[in-house]
């Protein structure tokens, strides 16, 4: 008598039936799938909605770094006053310090 052992595929989720002693394959039965595309009308507008979603990221980026120079200068000179302030604060370590 054959022993059959239902496994799921990891990769594409399949059922297998395997034949213990034989060690092969006996059935096997693909995952059902979803239609691609169940209303035409639906996907329109889907698409039509993420135009807009990817039009509002690039704004977002755009005026991220368009504005970018000028932060990056005012955190630099902010960082140098409180260098100038205090030299000794935060002095990187010698690699010799760390023996």
């Amino acid at each position: 008598m054959a022993k059959l052992l239902e496994l799921s595929c990891p990769c594409c989720e399949a059922k297998l039936k395997v034949d213990i002693v034989t060690e092969s394959v006996i059935t096997w039965e693909e995952k059902k799938k979803a239609p691609p595309i169940e209303d035409f009308a639906k996907a329109v507008q889907n698409l039509k909605g993420e135009a807009a979603k990817r039009e509002e990221a690039f704004q977002k980026s755009f005026e991220a770094n368009k504005n970018q120079s000028s932060v990056l200068n005012r955190k630099f000179d902010e960082l140098l006053k409180q260098a100038q302030a205090d030299p000794d604060k935060n002095k990187p370590k010698k690699p010799f310090d760390f023996d």
